[in-house]
């Protein structure tokens, strides 16, 4: 841990991602240098991919865009949001969100800043690996006390409903962080299972905070156009204590516009408007009236399924090309598009994941260190797992994952023959 040499300040640490990136600089990666691939990256392709719909190059900013927006975004947009949620996932139901039950912001991160700053003094679950970022955010508030909870390569990185209820309840928790798919193993809970984990929200009286950023990356699904939200399995959308966190960076392919939003009871929605008041003012003004029109179903749907055909593609092209390797997959990704990588069977000092990461460098190629799913804030357990492993991005276009692949073979070829 480094030290701040100013008073009064902390050292704060890089997400994972962001370390990586700024090792990559150090070794001369510019995204303009065709010779580079980065694995590592957290965003999809941002470009045209076969069947979806045209891609948005142009924003009209009108006059009244040039103001502040409403801290909680703009009436259109929350309205938007909302009922795409009712068209895709309650369709029939009594209870329906409205913009109430809707706050924007600007982005993902920031939208989960807002929630773990309207927490109050209680036991916060989370599991582990799970998202980079989550890290800082629940250590930087001390009102609640985040407590770990382990997902092995033996169960699938997946926990069964019962033993989720022996931890709420054991544990004291009256909230839970969960990223669905997972980032970085892309595991999916989905359907009754998902259905059953609503269910015990209710029941053991435990707010489910579901990060939904790559709920429309579905694979293996039976119907097209196929995406998953705890919104589905809300009985009544002002008492659930169920909050759904999603936005346009992942499944809509618009990581740069910065447009995130929370769906909950109304009551959740008027705690981080008032956070976000003094946290951030709200969220990019003339971005919001264009988002609106990103959220009409059927161009959801679209978009949903030029993602799942061409990422699934790329998907397996990954994982067939890493199985050559000698890379393993302790379980391959049901959702999200990153590959949970075991390196245990490399050569050594490859087997380690920070170790890979720094030889990739050596040859243009980034991945992130597994260790940096290992969300330990405040750093209070001694002992770190994950060292054998690193996340892998299928999120670049395909001639990058090319590249980064091929150099992956050439780190591996200077330790001994890979694809043994």
């Amino acid at each position: 841990m480094e030290e701040s040499i100013i008073p009064g300040f902390r050292f704060v640490p890089r997400t994972g991602v962001i370390y990586v990136m700024h090792e990559a600089a150090q070794h001369g990666f510019s995204y303009d240098d065709p010779n580079w691939a980065n694995l590592g990256q957290g965003s999809p392709e941002t470009g045209p991919i076969p069947g979806a719909p045209a891609r948005i190059e142009s924003v009209t900013i009108h006059a009244t865009s040039q103001q502040y927006g409403p801290v909680a975004g703009s009436r259109d947009l929350r309205q938007a949001v909302a009922d795409f949620y009712n068209h895709t996932f309650r369709r029939g139901k009594t209870s329906q969100y409205t913009r109430d039950n809707v706050s924007i912001a600007s982005g993902g991160r920031l939208a989960l800043t807002r929630l773990a700053s309207a927490l109050g003094n209680i036991n916060m679950g989370h599991f582990i690996p799970d998202y980079t970022a989550y890290e800082e955010l629940l250590s930087v508030f001390k009102a609640f006390t985040s407590i770990p909870i382990l997902l092995d390569a033996e169960g699938g990185y997946k926990i069964p409903l019962g033993a989720l209820k022996k931890e709420i309840l054991g544990r004291g928790l009256s909230a839970l962080l969960v990223s669905n798919p997972c980032n970085p193993t892309g595991q999916l809970i989905e359907d009754g299972e998902l259905r059953e984990w609503c269910e015990l929200a209710r029941e053991c009286e435990c707010s489910l905070i579901v990060d939904e950023f790559y709920s429309h990356y579905i694979y293996n699904a039976k119907e097209p156009s196929k995406m998953v939200s705890a919104a589905a399995f809300v009985e009544n959308v002002d008492e659930d204590p169920i909050i759904v966190v999603d936005g346009l960076t992942k499944n809509w392919r618009y990581p740069g516009w910065r447009i995130s939003w929370t769906l909950g009871p109304k009551a959740v929605i008027e705690a981080i408007a008032s956070a976000g008041s003094f946290l951030d003012g709200g969220a990019n003004h003339p971005f919001q009236s264009v988002a609106a029109k990103l959220l009409n179903p059927q161009v959801a749907a679209q978009e949903t399924a030029a993602i799942q055909s061409h990422f699934g593609h790329k998907r397996e092209y990954v994982l067939g090309r890493l199985k050559r390797m000698g890379i393993g997959v302790d379980a391959e990704p049901a959702g999200a598009f990153y590959v949970w990588a075991n390196l245990s069977q490399l050569p050594k000092p490859l087997n380690d994941g920070m170790n890979f990461f720094r030889e990739g460098l050596k040859e243009s190629v980034i991945i992130v260190p597994g260790i940096f799913f290992d969300v330990n804030p405040g750093n209070r357990r001694a002992h770190g797992r994950y060292e054998n492993y690193c996340r892998i991005s299928f999120g670049p276009e395909m001639k990058k994952l090319e590249i980064g692949l091929d150099a992956l073979e050439r780190v591996i070829g200077k330790f001994g023959k890979w694809g043994k």
